[in-house]
């Protein structure tokens, strides 16, 4: 069993123990007004680093791209999973996104010996788990899956594209833009609209209205 960090919440800083397989968890799609919302696990090899690890958010989409090839090439294994549309509307986004990294984990063909989870809320799982705020900037695992996440994300958006090209999801992502907006008002809703999402419901109710 190799050694491994591990985050030491109460003083911030990274340790090292002996922990075998760490998975490290985050999600990309919790705030768009469509489309699912995805969920990376990653258990990265340690013979084979990466370099450039970041919180996807920070990174171009070029260089995303690139790591997430490189990302699947060289990790142990990874999984990637998601909530529907319906799902969120049925549990909410946050029940959503906790269920979709629970199905990440659970795919993983390798099962971790610890899971960290980006931000401060854990799925239920059948392993250790610990949550780390900002994950995604501290533990390259963590890194490694919201790149994962978002890569994906975007993909899909593309297809929505494909599928609703009036909307303008390849631009926006299915954020709440005055593009988007935009189209909402002139066309309505899609069928992978959120129709829980506040922006959404009210745009569902001036067209029931009209």
């Amino acid at each position: 069993m190799s050694s491994k960090p591990w985050f030491n919440a109460a003083k911030g800083a990274l340790k090292w123990e002996a922990l075998g397989l760490l998975a490290g968890v985050d999600e990309a799609g919790r705030g768009p007004l469509a489309g699912p919302v995805v969920a990376a696990a990653v258990i990265l090899d340690e013979r084979q680093p990466i370099q450039g690890l970041a919180d996807s958010k920070k990174l171009s989409a070029l260089r995303r791209e690139k790591l997430f090839d490189e990302i699947r090439a060289k990790s142990l294994c990874f999984a990637i999973a998601q909530a529907s549309v319906e799902e969120i509307d049925q549990l909410n986004i946050l029940q959503a996104t906790l269920l979709a990294m629970q199905r990440a984990v659970h795919a993983l063909r390798l099962k971790p010996n610890m899971v960290w989870v980006d931000g401060n809320r854990l799925p239920v799982l059948s392993v250790q788990a610990q949550a780390i705020v900002k994950g995604d900037q501290k533990v390259p695992a963590i890194s490694a899956a919201s790149i994962l996440a978002k890569v994906h994300r975007d993909h899909l958006c593309q297809q929505l594209h494909e599928q609703y090209p009036l909307y303008g999801f390849d631009a926006h992502k299915g954020y709440g833009t005055q593009a988007h907006m935009a189209a909402l008002q002139a066309h309505g809703a899609s069928p992978c609209h959120r129709r829980t999402f506040a922006p959404v419901t009210q745009v569902l109710a001036q067209w029931e209205g009209a």
